[in-house]
């Protein structure tokens, strides 16, 4: 927008102390000198008091000097500023763009070049652009309300600003909605339906992360009451950080710490609350910058929190978080993670409490249910996250125990992961005592270790010996158990529809997978191998006493050797049918002799 129609815009000469510019009228001498943070101008009275009224009342103060010298202090917009008033008033040609109007706005109010000492002032020209231009574009309004910066307060004041973050709030939801009409489109059921097109309305985000933070603090809190979608907001957060947090501080490390400081807790602070509306990997990653800048606690565990509420979708390499702290003698800083798994727990429960208190929640899906879902996914996850940092001499084993007993106990349906993780730790701590071990080893539930994993307890020399005969114990159990089974016949075996397995407490019940079905068959097969080599052993000694038995009959005919070849024929036992009663004989103790023996030799 032209002020005056010819003359092209002179620029300022920053190298220059003192103005004597061909715009001022050169045959008539100067009658009073303006200073602007040490530049000069030699200019006179009449042009600027027409139009100034701050200039007026200065030289009404001043009639009886011949030429008066007079310093503007705090001028907004500075010398360059200056000049373009000084031109207006004496009416030459120059131009008013988004870069310099919020300035000439400010000046304007400096010198109080208003309607009430002219027509058509500067200050009039100057709102009418920013009104009738820059106001009706996105990229124009991030443009003035960046120059904006230096002009603090007063541009608050005159409500540049304000009508810059309106504008720039509106256009960017109006754009948005626009894009989302041209998404729409008729299916071939003639149904209208969104189209999966990526979203290019969104291109006001890098031009906003030109702008200091706490503009942009007050840019973002505006979209947010205008409906702005919170990905967009999410994805501008993520890329201001980007920008802010990359830079360098230009050797002033102390100022630039703190200036990222600010940013970091600002963005969290701006961070929307719904769910995967910022990535988990930029989470994380603030949660990073965070500890390693010291930010305040609010912002840190506000971090922690928004982390543990989607930890399922959570990989390893996020929770391995480097230890900043310069106390801290371990590689990762396992107190931050434990904390996050408090969180994912206390909304585990907060949860359930909130869906069915009246404990109805047993009756469920099991792990078809998204929360089943998710501390499955977990404790798979918090296992690894233990075999990781176990190799680690200085992590203590409090902190250990307190990683792991962090999810509820229904979390884990196989403890192999867990034994895994404590394996290792124990191979690393060689020097716990005894006491440490039983600890650590307390956390593992025997009954949850498939067999190959129960099979490698049974014989881990790291163990402590009450493990080791407990993992024998259930190993002995389940042998037990399946050559009941496999006695009973085919008769009383369950139907196919019915094999299904629900926990005691009734958390879950879910039909078994085909992995475990194979496993199942596996264990199955190896049982009855073993049964049936116990019973050719039986065989063979019922083999060897019907020949000594008939040796004897050849040699003798009596009763008596009758009476003692029937008793010896009843103690032989085929098929191990013993009562309760004879639990005690010595053919039963040899059987369980037997069983341990097989246990051991897996």
């Amino acid at each position: 927008m032209d002020l005056h129609l010819h003359q092209p815009h002179l620029t300022l000469a920053k190298s220059s102390r003192y103005r004597s510019n061909e715009w001022i009228f050169r045959d008539v001498p100067s009658d009073i000198t303006i200073e602007v943070s040490g530049v000069t101008f030699a200019l006179h009275k009449f042009p600027l008091v027409s139009r100034s009224g701050r200039i007026r009342k200065i030289v009404s103060e001043n009639r009886e000097a011949t030429i008066s010298r007079v310093e503007l202090l705090n001028l907004p917009g500075g010398p360059e500023t200056f000049e373009l008033a000084a031109k207006f008033c004496y009416g030459n040609n120059f131009e008013i763009t988004p870069s310099n109007v919020a300035q000439l706005c400010c000046i304007s109010d400096y010198l109080e070049m208003t309607e009430d000492f002219s027509n058509d002032n500067l200050g009039s020209r100057a709102d009418e652009y920013l009104n009738y231009i820059v106001l009706q574009n996105l990229e124009m309004s991030v443009e003035v309300l960046q120059q904006c910066e230096n002009l603090l307060p007063l541009a608050d004041e005159l409500k540049i600003v304000p009508r810059c973050i309106d504008a720039i709030a509106s256009k960017a939801c109006v754009e948005q909605i626009a894009s989302s009409f041209s998404r729409l489109e008729y299916s071939n059921s003639g149904r209208l339906h969104m189209s999966r097109q990526k979203c290019e309305s969104d291109w006001w985000i890098k031009d906003l992360s030109v702008l200091r933070i706490d503009l942009y603090q007050r840019v973002i809190t505006a979209m947010k009451h205008r409906g702005v979608r919170p990905e967009s907001i999410g994805e501008s957060l993520m890329n201001y950080a980007e920008n802010k947090l990359t830079k360098k501080s230009n050797g002033q490390q102390k100022v630039g710490h703190n200036q990222e400081r600010l940013v970091v807790e600002t963005i969290v602070g701006l961070l929307p609350v719904e769910k995967l509306a910022v990535p988990l990997s930029c989470l994380f990653g603030l949660l990073r910058s965070a500890m390693m800048l010291e930010c305040s606690v609010a912002c840190r565990l506000d971090l922690e929190r928004r982390i543990g509420s989607q930890l399922d979708i959570a990989t390893l390499d996020d929770l391995l978080i480097p230890s900043f702290r310069h106390d801290s003698d371990t590689l990762f800083d396992v107190d931050t993670v434990h904390r996050i798994l408090v969180n994912f727990s206390q909304l585990d429960d907060s949860c359930g409490d909130e869906e069915d208190p009246d404990g109805s929640v047993f009756e469920s899906d099991g792990l078809d249910s998204p929360s089943e879902t998710a501390l499955f996914k977990v404790s798979k996850l918090v296992d690894n996250y233990l075999a990781e940092i176990a190799p680690d001499g200085n992590l203590k084993i409090s902190k250990f125990i307190a990683i792991a007993e962090s999810l509820p106990a229904h979390a884990r349906t196989v403890h192999d992961g867990l034994y895994r993780a404590i394996d290792v730790y124990l191979k690393a701590h060689q020097g716990l005592s005894e006491l440490d071990k039983k600890r650590i080893c307390k956390l593992i539930d025997f009954q949850k270790l498939s067999p190959e994993a129960g099979a490698h307890a049974a014989q881990n020399e790291r163990l402590p010996l009450q493990s080791i005969v407990q993992v024998l114990y259930i190993e002995q159990l389940r042998l037990r158990n399946a050559l009941f089974c496999s006695e009973l016949g085919d008769i009383h075996k369950p139907p196919v529809q019915q094999q299904s397995w629900r926990i005691n407490s009734g958390a879950l019940s879910a039909a078994m997978s085909p992995k475990d079905n194979y496993a199942s068959l596996r264990r199955e097969n190896r049982e009855l191998k073993l049964e049936l080599a116990r019973l050719r052993m039986r065989l063979n000694d019922l083999e060897k006493e019907h020949v000594c038995m008939k040796r004897n009959m050849e040699k003798s005919h009596s009763r008596k050797f009758m009476s003692s070849f029937s008793k010896k024929i009843s103690k032989l036992n085929l098929f191990g049918h013993s009562s309760s009663r004879e639990s005690t004989s010595p053919s039963r103790n040899s059987q369980r002799t037997d069983s341990k023996l097989t246990v051991r030799t897996e």
